[in-house]
């Protein structure tokens, strides 16, 4: 069973593959928008991040998903553990 810290390292490669296949795509169309990216390649866009949480939630489920704002260079991190 992986640790916390690989799991979110797991995660985070997960969501930048996703992001560099599906997102990179919208920049120039939708940049500054939030884009969330189920496991599949399904984007959902919005204006606002509780708009695009909110749908992705419903069509992916809690967690199973990309999130991120279009044409930002980073992902965020919602949890940093320690071991």
């Amino acid at each position: 069973m992986p640790t916390l810290q690989e799991w979110l390292q797991n995660r985070a490669e997960r969501d930048q593959y996703l992001y560099d296949r599906y997102g990179k795509p919208l920049e120039s169309v939708h940049a500054g928008e939030f884009v969330a990216i189920g496991p599949d390649g399904q984007t959902l866009v919005g204006a606002t991040a509780a708009e695009v949480l909110r749908q992705a939630i419903d069509a992916f489920g809690s967690g199973n998903f990309a999130f991120k704002r279009i044409g930002q260079r980073a992902f965020g991190t919602w949890l940093a553990a320690s071991e």
